[in-house]
């Protein structure tokens, strides 16, 4: 494997290849790739902006942000994000990581589908979101240059991945629909899953046991 892509190197420890060996065993080659890509386009992003980023991190987050969407953790019914974190902290803290970077990993993975506040939290939170971003929504699409993204792809394809990645997401969830309520897969499941009912907000308010 390409060590340096797009001028980004690869994080090649024990930590980062262990990591990269677990998330490729127990993933698809979709998901693997978009974890790659998620580290390259956020480590572009945070060049751009001249921010000082810890690289290693922001892969290890990368890595493990879609890990909840994997067949064992269909059934646990918690948002996805809260599984693929627990599952990177398990993983840190069985390597003898800091607490600190567990915390900062944990957070990255947890809230990578949360608009805005990832933005203005710590580089490798903020990162870890802005590469979900680019390569899923877009967003940023500008802020690479073409050449840069070009070598990504070359290096992580994404055949068909529009539709790919709203099946991973499908996959993931569907068996645990209350776990979208409040965000953004409930419009996966509104999308792809027959019969699906939101939990609507104001009902739940309106509904709770408070008797006024």
């Amino acid at each position: 494997m390409t060590s340096e892509i797009a001028g980004v190197k690869i994080p090649d420890s024990r930590l980062a290849t262990e990591a990269t060996e677990l998330v490729h065993s127990v993933s698809t080659e979709l998901l693997y790739h978009h974890s790659r890509r998620v580290f390259l386009f956020g480590a572009l992003r945070g060049r751009r902006r001249g921010l000082d980023f810890d690289a290693e991190l922001l892969y290890l987050a990368a890595m493990f942000h879609d890990l909840g969407l994997a067949p064992e953790h269909r059934s646990s019914g918690r948002r996805f994000e809260i599984d693929g974190a627990e599952a990177a902290a398990d993983f840190l803290r069985g390597h003898g990581a800091a607490p600190e970077d567990v915390r900062v990993v944990w957070e990255a993975v947890a809230l990578h589908t949360t608009p805005e506040i990832p933005a203005l939290m710590a580089p490798v939170i903020a990162l870890t979101t802005a590469g979900v971003e680019l390569d899923v929504l877009g967003i940023g699409y500008g802020d690479v240059d073409e050449r840069d993204r070009a070598a990504v792809v070359a290096a992580h394809p994404r055949p068909d991945f529009k539709r790919g990645i709203l099946r991973a997401f499908h996959q993931g969830v569907a068996d645990r629909p209350a776990s979208t309520f409040g965000n953004v897969k409930a419009d996966v499941l509104a999308r792809f899953s027959p019969g699906f009912e939101r939990i609507d907000f104001v009902d739940v308010i309106e509904n709770s046991p408070w008797p006024e």
